[in-house]
């Protein structure tokens, strides 16, 4: 069973080791316990449905309590504070493009807002139903997850929206193939998610980005049908695809996805180097990558980070052990450790393994070999869990991330980092920030920063503790070189500071194309484009 007010499985847990919680307390202070709500108490506060009944909408208390919320640091408060405020009036499940299009004709038809919803795993407030005068409708692709073609000649699959991570690769991987998209949500988050929120796979670097993946499918529009067809190339003019990338539900419901897929590869490890300091670190990670290695994966944890995984790693006589170790071999305080994935067939793995040692042995990197880097695959998805133990040490984490040229990667680094850690000093509290890339590019890298504080002795103070922290960083952010997102979308969340990334006359595009596919406003409003 899935978490009503969290994440993932209730039968997955994570463990903050005792040493971990010592590392927090030390820095931060003693853990902050708030009380969490039961379900019992969250059912009896929702309110009557105002959608006519239909067959396929389900508008049950607990149906439209799970679909609710998504991710996000805001969304985690108002579920375990039980004080959702705005529930869904119905959840819908489709089975077929069909059913969405009678879904949504009814829905015109009765002036009901739509919301898309995918696993459920947003972290920006893409799918939080607002208060109005409208009833809400979620349409859950959940059913739609099926492989329904695969052109084996053309390296071409076809699937329902609705298909998780693990349903997508299980389905391939019977068949010899891998779409290769990993994001951290993997195990909830969903294909057509991943599509309208432009996301990125942790293995990146050798299957593309959604984007490079993506190659047509169908959206859903109150316009009617948008059907584009997947080429491996075309110059006819503007590509119909980036209407459906990053779209966030403002356009319509992805229906169809086509996406390339790669067969399995023969072999896949990852590594682990530890490198004497952040700037050593970061010369080694834009030499891969601007040197076309070809390597799956790089992920570079800055000197705090590293320090915060050796500590969260549990098992301290062996940490211990690979501390004297690195100290002996010249990566002692300060040190950052570099994670880099090898996939595809045996003698190109062995000539990529050769060409990263030899490289990064240029900058002092320490090899480590497959253990540590072995560990990391193992624990990848399992990270989002350890909110839940953090929260229940009295403990509040939240992440954010961009993208910047790699000339801004270290100052913008420092400056975010900097406004998070010094972002509640007027009350006394402090911040713990760490920060990895976790994609590079020949022109650049992503930042992935992570910051713990204490909640304080309220819901209310936990979020606007939260606001305050956010706003800072987000504004850092797209005032100094960085994208307002990555990897995690627009949503609600980051609306408020697109203009600065699109320009008004951007914007302006983006609103013509909403009117265009749904002039009444029904889909997914105040998604993407602030109202």
């Amino acid at each position: 069973m899935r978490r009503w007010n969290g994440w993932g499985e209730e039968s997955t847990v994570v463990e903050l080791p005792a040493q971990g919680g010592a590392f927090l307390a030390e820095r931060l202070g003693p853990g902050q316990v708030l009380p969490d709500a039961d379900l019992a108490e969250v059912l009896a506060r929702v309110p009557p449905s105002r959608l006519l009944p239909h067959t396929r909408i389900a508008s049950d208390p607990e149906t439209r309590v799970r679909h609710a919320r998504g991710q996000s640091l805001p969304d985690w408060l108002a579920l375990r504070e039980g004080q959702l405020g705005t529930f869904p009036d119905g959840v819908a499940f489709p089975e077929n493009a069909e059913q969405i299009r009678e879904l949504l004709a009814w829905a015109a038809q009765h002036d009901a807002q739509v919301i898309p919803y995918g696993g459920g795993t947003s972290v920006a407030g893409h799918i939080n139903p607002q208060a109005g005068a409208r009833p809400v409708l979620t349409l859950s692709l959940e059913r739609m997850n099926r492989l329904l073609e695969l052109d084996e000649e053309s390296l071409l699959a076809t699937f329902g929206p609705g298909a998780n991570g693990p349903q997508v690769e299980s389905q391939l991987r019977a068949r010899g193939f891998t779409l290769g998209h990993f994001p951290q949500s993997w195990e909830l988050s969903t294909l057509g998610g991943w599509v309208a929120s432009r996301s990125s796979g942790q293995q990146s670097l050798r299957y593309g980005r959604i984007e490079q993946l993506f190659a047509g499918g169908t959206l859903e529009t109150f316009a009617g049908p948008l059907e584009i067809p997947a080429f491996p190339a075309s110059a006819a003019g503007p590509d119909l695809r980036e209407l459906v990338l990053g779209s966030e539900g403002r356009f319509g419901v992805i229906s169809q996805v086509r996406v390339r897929v790669s067969r399995l590869p023969e072999e896949e490890r990852f590594y682990a180097v530890f490198l004497p300091s952040w700037e050593r670190a970061l010369d080694g990670a834009r030499t891969l990558a601007q040197a076309r290695v070809p390597l799956s994966m790089v992920r570079l944890s800055n000197a705090a980070e590293t320090e915060t995984q050796l500590a969260l790693a549990g098992h301290p006589g062996q940490i211990g052990l690979l501390e004297r170790y690195l100290a002996l071999r010249g990566a002692s305080a300060g040190k950052c450790m570099l994670t880099f994935g090898i996939t595809g067939n045996r003698s190109q793995n062995a000539a990529s393994l050769r060409q990263a040692r030899r490289l990064l042995r240029g900058f002092s990197g320490v090899f480590t070999g497959t253990l540590l880097g072995r560990k990391w695959a193992e624990g990848r998805f399992r990270f989002p869990y350890l909110r839940e133990a953090l929260w229940q040490a009295g403990y509040v984490v939240d992440t954010l991330e961009t993208a910047t040229d790699w000339r801004n990667v270290a100052s913008l680094m420092g400056k975010v980092e900097g406004v998070l850690r010094e972002g509640l000093a007027e009350q006394g509290e402090q911040v713990h920030v760490f920060t990895h890339l976790s994609h590079v590019y020949g022109q650049g890298s992503s930042l992935y920063t992570t910051y713990v504080f204490r909640p304080g002795t309220s819901y209310a103070e936990a979020l606007a503790r939260w606001r305050r922290l956010k706003h800072a960083a987000s504004v850092t952010l797209v005032n100094n070189g960085g994208t307002i997102s990555h990897q995690h979308g627009v949503g609600r969340d980051h609306a408020p500071y697109l203009a600065v990334e699109k320009g008004e006359r951007g914007l302006d595009v983006l609103r013509a194309m909403a009117r265009h596919f749904d002039p009444d406003g029904r889909l997914a409003p105040g998604v993407l484009l602030p109202e």
